[in-house]
């Protein structure tokens, strides 16, 4: 699965609308996808409707792909907008944000898993606003960089820093875990 390959049939894609050089682009990125959206919604069916809703962003706008960065830091700035749209349009999300009264109580509440195994990974993420959570999973399930989250989020580096400076502190705190780097 090298870079080189992703772009090659990326190029097969917007030249000759080759749908199978897609398919091979979906097979090969889905499951990191896919996981991401799980982290992030926290609801394995509807992150699993995402991830189809994502593809398909990413056939209608595979040209806006500029080659700049790894096609999945794009592919996953394509699934985030999309998971955000459908936070957005979401009745029921309007409805809890009512409810709720305030963001900080909203976050506090509204991550939930659905599995009777709750992992500590999910545990820590649930303690992180969605924004703290999306940023969280882009560096240390998906591997990307400061510059790709910058780039799939629209931050700056330094804030996508500040994120995940800010997110391991509210962990560590949550959890009571010690920071043996700086005693």
């Amino acid at each position: 699965m090298s870079f080189g390959e992703d772009h090659e049939l990326i190029a097969r894609v917007v030249s000759a609308q080759d749908t199978a050089a897609f398919g091979e682009l979906v097979r090969r990125h889905q499951s990191q996808v896919r996981n991401f959206l799980r982290k992030l919604a926290g609801d394995v069916t509807l992150a699993d409707d995402l991830a189809q809703d994502c593809f398909i962003h990413a056939w209608d706008k595979l040209q806006t792909f500029s080659g700049r960065g790894t096609f999945i830091g794009w592919l996953l700035k394509v699934a985030y907008t999309t998971f955000l749209q459908s936070r957005r349009k979401s009745k029921r999300y309007a409805e809890i944000l009512q409810e709720a009264g305030t963001v900080a109580d909203l976050e506090s509440r509204n991550y939930t898993v659905q599995s009777d195994e709750v992992t500590d990974l999910d545990r820590f993420l649930a303690v992180l606003s969605e924004e703290e959570r999306a940023i969280m999973v882009m560096s240390y399930a998906c591997g990307l960089s400061h510059r790709e989250i910058s780039d799939a989020t629209s931050m700056p580096v330094g804030t996508v820093k500040s994120v995940i400076f800010r997110g391991k502190q509210k962990i560590r705190k949550s959890f009571d875990i010690k920071d043996h780097q700086h005693g």
